[in-house]
C-alpha cells in the first residue's frame, strides 16, 4: 500500500502534465465522475460537511485498522476535490492521516490559486472533517 506522501506525489505528477487550468479542471471533474457511488443511507445530515457551499457527504469507518472513506457531492468539481482527498487518505491509518496535516498536493498543483474562495473554504472544511474523523478513530472512538 502506498504512503500518503507517495499518493500525493502521484497527484502532483499527474497534474503537472497539464499547462492549462481548463485541462486540470477537467481532470478534477473526471475524478469526481470516477468516484464510486455512495450508498444513499449515508447521505445524512450527520455526514454532511459544514462550511461547504455545495452539499458534500463523507462517510468514514475503520476496517482492519485503516480508515475507509466514501463521499459524494451535488457539485461535480467538489466531488472531484473530495475524490482527491479520498485517494490519499482512504486505506491509511488514522495516525498517519493526523501526521499528514494539510495535504501539500493542494498547493503543489495550484488549487489554492485557482479555486474560488468558497470552494477553497469548502476544501479546507473537507480536510478538517476527515482529520476530525481520524482523531476520533485514533482515540478508539466511533463516529
Amino acid at each position: 500500500m502506498a504512503t500518503i506522501n507517495e499518493l500525493q506525489e502521484e497527484i502532483v505528477e499527474e497534474f503537472s502534465s497539464f499547462d492549462d487550468w481548463m485541462d486540470k479542471y477537467q481532470m478534477i471533474i473526471d475524478l469526481g465522475n470516477e468516484l464510486p457511488a455512495m450508498d444513499e443511507k449515508f447521505k445524512t445530515d450527520d455526514n454532511l460537511i459544514e462550511g461547504c457551499q455545495s452539499r458534500v457527504w463523507v462517510h468514514a469507518y475503520i476496517e482492519n485498522g485503516v480508515m475507509k472513506l466514501e463521499a459524494d457531492s451535488d457539485a461535480i468539481i467538489t466531488k472531484g476535490l473530495i475524490g482527491l482527498l479520498i485517494r490519499i487518505w482512504s486505506d491509511q491509518t488514522p495516525q498517519d492521516i493526523l501526521k499528514c496535516g494539510e495535504p501539500y498536493f493542494i498547493e503543489a498543483i495550484g488549487l489554492k490559486d485557482h479555486l474560488s474562495p468558497t470552494r477553497s473554504n469548502g476544501l479546507a472544511s473537507m480536510v478538517r472533517q476527515i482529520q476530525i474523523y481520524a482523531l476520533a478513530f485514533s482515540n478508539g472512538g466511533h463516529i
